[in-house]
């Protein structure tokens, strides 16, 4: 049976290449416009199931297809990707001292049985206070108009962030207990 993960982000593919898991890459074209900036967990697994779908539509019925989406939660609403560097500079200004969730939502799907698995895993960011300095510097240097809440956790220059709590590779974009876990209750070998 293959695994294909329906995804491109090379940081998705670092944390299964470390879990010594096989893979194959299929990216998904799933369009992943939201209707409104609102968080609901439901909304988020409903993005990693639609990018799911659209790759399984396109592989052999030997193959488990693993897709996830990422969106980092402030005040209940979704921060996604930036825009601009202005869009970014607004984002991290907002985060800057404060705590923020980031969620990532894993969708399975066995094309032999047609079974499917989601599971949603929830960390907690703090940065510290950030000068519009610091915020300049990161965005020009890290340029992160390609991460959800624009800044990915593993880039962070020293003295950036406060603390997190939960799964570091979950903030990166990919939880492993997540993938493990549907990855057992889907039957994988």
């Amino acid at each position: 049976m293959r695994l294909i993960l329906a995804s491109n982000s090379p940081r998705r593919k670092k944390i299964l290449t470390d879990l010594g898991i096989d893979f194959e890459v299929v990216p998904s074209n799933y369009d992943e416009k939201l209707a409104d900036d609102i968080f609901s967990y439901e909304k988020i697994e409903d993005l990693a199931t639609q990018k799911c779908l659209d790759v399984v539509r396109r592989v052999d019925k030997n193959s488990l297809v693993l897709a996830a989406d990422t969106v980092v939660v402030f005040h209940n609403k979704i921060l996604g990707k930036p825009h601009s560097k202005e869009e970014a500079f607004e984002m991290l200004k907002s985060l800057q001292g404060n705590t923020h969730s980031v969620v990532t939502s894993t969708c399975g799907i066995n094309t032999k049985t047609n079974r499917a698995a989601t599971i949603s895993t929830t960390s907690y960011v703090r940065f510290t206070p950030w000068t519009d300095e610091m915020i300049h510097y990161y965005i020009d240097t890290f340029n992160p108009l390609d991460k959800a809440g624009s800044y990915g956790i593993q880039e962070l220059p020293p003295n950036y962030l406060d603390k997190y709590e939960g799964s570091f590779e979950n903030i990166v974009g990919l939880s492993p207990e997540a993938v493990s876990a549907i990855l057992t209750h889907l039957e994988y070998h």
